[in-house]
């Protein structure tokens, strides 16, 4: 056995130089519960804080799906995006501030390189704290998280990779969906409390659904404690994923995703998912239809002469038995959807959720540590 073994990795010192004076712990107010009715629509509320704005909101957010299908390098680069202050997908702009990303599957030497590829040769953020060792919630993992983020009280985002590490042992003499609920329930607190956006990468079950809710693996109990569902998919067309979205503050929607391999970067898709998942013939006539509204058959076979007359009129009525377009009596076809216009995205164009000033400037970097626990009350951290 060696003299000096490798102390274990942890959260509760990152090595970090010099290193100021400790300070008294911060004094968190607890966060009220009731109210009268006429008390209660008096009350101004503040928006939600968004870490990805009409993506990502305080709470916690799901990210599931498949193995391989790139979740880790996803929410890899999302961290590097919001510790930076940069654009999430290359696209949405995001206020910067500091971020923990738990990789506890990972070792030093593969997030070293990985985000070697997604930066690109920029610099690394220093506002992003890479963890590869926790203890589960009920264990310490609690505590040592809210530990780190009074340390940080500008911190944005918390980022478990992969939430079946984090979870613990079930409670004995309870059903699943009660211990899946408890298990997201210790996330939950932690968010709440801090008033952050907390991403728990999960994984999907094999067997595929129209829903994909219903797709997380284990019971109801894990979406059902979630904030909101991201759920991460294999596409055909010209999209390599889409990003299927839903929560309480977030509102439905679909993203297709462009993986560059060369970057490791996924890319927000200009449009509709439908028009990046769909043939391309038929993704050519949505585009063509959107940007002339009532277009005859014949006029869409005159501005896709690759496609030829034929195809263009029976691939329109598929599409029209699909969904994708209406048809009106005269033979004309409309879109079925509102356009998202292309171009660079403003993010009132993401999503239609208020997003306040102060999520969209850009503040990077890292605030003196503090120190305190996840709760004045004195409680332990599972509760």
């Amino acid at each position: 056995m060696s003299a000096n073994p490798i102390p274990p990795l942890h959260l509760y010192s990152v090595p970090r130089e010099p290193q100021p004076a400790p300070e008294a712990p911060p004094v968190r107010e607890r966060p009220r519960t009731a109210w009268t009715a006429d008390q209660l629509m008096a009350t101004e509320f503040p928006e939600p804080k968004w870490a990805v704005p009409g993506i990502l909101a305080e709470g916690v957010s799901l990210l599931a799906g498949p193995p391989k299908v790139g979740k880790s390098w996803l929410s890899l680069g999302l961290g590097l995006s919001v510790a930076a202050g940069g654009n999430a997908f290359d696209s949405v702009p995001v206020k910067g501030g500091p971020v923990l990303y738990l990789a506890l599957e990972d070792t030093p030497r593969r997030l070293q390189t990985r985000m070697g590829k997604l930066l690109g040769g920029q610099k690394a953020p220093a506002g992003l704290t890479l963890v590869t060792e926790c203890p589960p919630f009920p264990q310490g993992g609690s505590d040592a998280i809210a530990g780190w983020l009074d340390r940080n009280p500008d911190a944005r985002m918390v980022v478990i990779d992969v939430f079946a590490k984090m979870r613990g042992q079930s409670p004995q003499g309870v059903s699943a969906y009660d211990a899946d609920y408890v298990a997201v329930g210790y996330a939950k607190r932690i968010a709440d409390h801090y008033g952050i956006a907390v991403v728990l990468v999960h994984h999907v079950r094999k067997m595929a659904s129209e829903d994909f809710l219903t797709e997380v693996s284990g019971t109801n109990g894990i979406a059902g404690a979630a904030d909101a569902t991201l759920v991460l998919k294999r596409a055909r067309g010209q999209a390599d994923g889409v990003l299927h979205v839903t929560g309480r503050d977030v509102n439905e929607a679909e993203y297709a995703l462009s993986f560059q391999e060369a970057s490791g970067a996924w890319h927000l898709l200009d449009g509709p998912a439908s028009d990046h998942t769909v043939g391309d013939t038929r993704a050519a006539i949505l585009r063509y239809v959107r940007a002339n509204p009532g277009a005859k058959p014949k006029d869409i076979a005159e501005a896709l002469p690759q496609a030829g007359p034929d195809t263009v009129r029976r691939t329109c009525s598929r599409m029209a038995e699909d969904g994708q377009l209406t048809k009106d009596g005269s033979g004309r076809y409309y879109p079925d959807t509102e356009t998202r216009t292309g171009g660079t995205q403003e993010v009132s164009q993401l999503s239609d959720c208020p997003v306040g000033p102060s999520d969209q400037q850009e503040l990077p970097g890292q605030q003196k540590w503090k120190l305190s626990q996840l709760s004045d009350s004195g409680e332990g951290s599972n509760q």
